[in-house]
């Protein structure tokens, strides 16, 4: 049985790799968050309208499952498909189960403590690779998935 090796794409020679996913996980980011909102809007009627009470829960859970289901099957959200961006992680695969909650999980307390979100969307600015402070840690990355390798 083969085993193929991966590894990231190198932002200095395959830079068609990370251009514009800043923008694109900006966009990719209003697209899930907008369908996020629409899908809890749409179990309310389920709830008897007592999820008006939690709704703020209702999606933070919808958020974090919504997230952790898309990368874990595709390695990306909706959105980011949409935006033609795939997650990586550090060995170029594919994100697993295991890795998309772990991005999900850094995604959601950057989220709830807005000096961490400053940081991440500064490091998605300027660093070569367009990493955000979750993607850093764990040695992800965002990649065009239009410019496969």
């Amino acid at each position: 049985m083969s085993h193929r090796s991966f590894a990231l794409p190198d932002p200095d020679t395959q830079t068609e790799f990370y251009e514009d996913v800043t923008f694109k996980r900006l966009l990719a980011w209003l697209i899930d968050t907008g369908l996020i909102f629409v899908l809890c809007v749409l179990v309310l009627p389920f709830t008897a309208f007592t999820g008006l009470f939690f709704f703020g829960a209702l999606l933070f859970v919808f958020g974090f499952a919504y997230r952790v289901v898309t990368i874990a099957t595709g390695s990306a959200t909706w959105g980011m498909r949409l935006m033609s961006i795939e997650l990586r992680q550090s060995d170029g695969s594919r994100f697993d189960l295991g890795s998309a909650f772990l991005h999900t999980l850094g995604f959601t307390v950057s989220v709830m403590f807005p000096i961490l979100q400053i940081i991440s969307i500064v490091l998605m600015i300027t660093t070569d690779r367009k990493q955000g402070l979750t993607d850093h840690v764990m040695g992800s990355v965002a990649i065009n998935r239009a410019a496969r390798y």
